[in-house]
């Protein structure tokens, strides 16, 4: 397993370096898997193509969903105790 950052970029705006684990699969091909952003795995026959498919799986993660974003105009600020 090697540990490697990512560059990466949006709409080439922005850059930033994510740490991507790539696991060499028993039955061959590649698993890669970024621990900071849970859930964000991919895979690829080769090497080349597991870095490709987690860098467009990394960008997919952190894309903004429209129904996400809050407007803060309309939104109230609640502080809780826990």
């Amino acid at each position: 397993m090697s540990n490697l950052p990512v560059d990466h970029r949006i709409e080439g705006e922005w850059r930033m370096k994510i740490k991507v684990y790539l696991e060499e699969s028993e039955d061959g091909g590649y698993t890669a898997i970024v621990p900071s952003l849970p859930g964000c795995i991919s895979e690829g026959d080769t090497r080349e193509e597991a870095l490709e498919n987690i860098r467009e799986a990394i960008e997919l993660y952190l894309e903004p969903v429209e129904d996400d974003v809050l407007s803060l105009g309309l939104s109230e600020e609640v502080e809780l105790a826990i």
